[in-house]
């Protein structure tokens, strides 16, 4: 049996807070990811930074149950970053404010080196990295989320050095949607995936294609985290030489699980006086 692979998760955190339900939850995609890829079988580490407040503690106590390395998490003072979730009725998410904290850092000598040997390292679009790309990208796979911020010169400039480019596209017409997979193909990136939510996903690999079915209806509580959670399962499945077709099928799956909770990965506590005021119902 092969040994797990090695993921890190780098950059961006948050507390995500539900005024409604008054709890808050870890949340971020770099963060995310990271916890995901461990559940799925990856020997997972984090590296970012939060401050010493209730909401810091509440992150570093759920990367430690999931059992994601820590010794990269560091600790600055101010507060950390937070995100007021509203939630429709189908449990689709919208970001009603957010606070970056103290979530934004440099990368160090040291961190840059404690990521070399690993089988990949994901960063996405809003951890503030990308000037460390290179230095990352030399050493290891490159997984690097687009989300929806990918405009033609920023997927053309990092593209060419990812393993694997993630891109959310959930909102494009077929046009545009197929002018992404061209682009982000076009761009070098070895694998390209477009999510599209209840649409299901695309997988792209020097010309080949695979599309994956969204999974069977769940009835969703939350989307929050569903894209992070079928990128950590794809990932892993491509370092672990899965078929496309299998790995696709796994992560619909365990993006509707996510849908079936509050937060991307659970873990939450309450809502305290040091979280950042909430707007007023209504």
């Amino acid at each position: 049996m092969n040994p797990p692979v090695r993921i890190a998760g780098v950059g961006d955190n948050v507390v995500d807070c539900y005024a409604d339900a008054g709890l808050m939850f870890p949340g971020g995609n770099t963060l995310n990811v990271a916890v995901h890829a461990a559940r799925h079988g990856a020997n997972s580490a984090y590296f970012g930074q939060v401050a010493r407040d209730p909401a810091g503690e509440t992150i570093a106590r759920a990367l430690r149950a999931e059992g994601v390395d820590v010794s990269g998490l560091r600790f600055a003072p101010g507060r950390t970053a937070h995100c007021i979730i509203e939630l429709d009725e189908h449990g689709d998410r919208t970001f009603a404010s957010f606070d970056l904290g103290v979530s934004r850092f440099d990368l160090t000598d040291q961190d840059v080196a404690a990521l070399r040997g690993l089988d990949a390292v994901h960063i996405g679009a809003t951890s503030g990295l990308d000037s460390a790309l290179p230095s990352i990208a030399a050493t290891t796979r490159l997984s690097y989320d687009f989300s929806t911020y990918g405009t033609p010169e920023h997927i053309a400039a990092v593209g060419a050095r990812c393993y694997l480019a993630i891109h959310s596209g959930g909102d494009l017409d077929e046009d545009e949607f197929e002018q992404l997979v061209q682009r982000s193909e076009a761009s070098g990136a070895e694998w390209s995936l477009i999510t599209r939510g209840t649409r299901g996903a695309v997988l792209a690999h020097r010309g080949h294609r695979w599309v994956g079915q969204a999974a069977a209806s769940v009835d969703a509580v939350d989307t929050l985290g569903a894209g992070d959670t079928f990128a950590a399962r794809v990932l892993v499945g491509l370092l672990n030489d899965e078929r496309p077709d299998y790995l696709l099928s796994e992560a619909a799956h365990a993006a509707a699980q996510t849908c079936s909770h509050l937060g991307a990965f659970g873990h939450g506590t309450q809502l305290t006086l040091d979280t950042p005021a909430l707007p007023e119902a209504g």
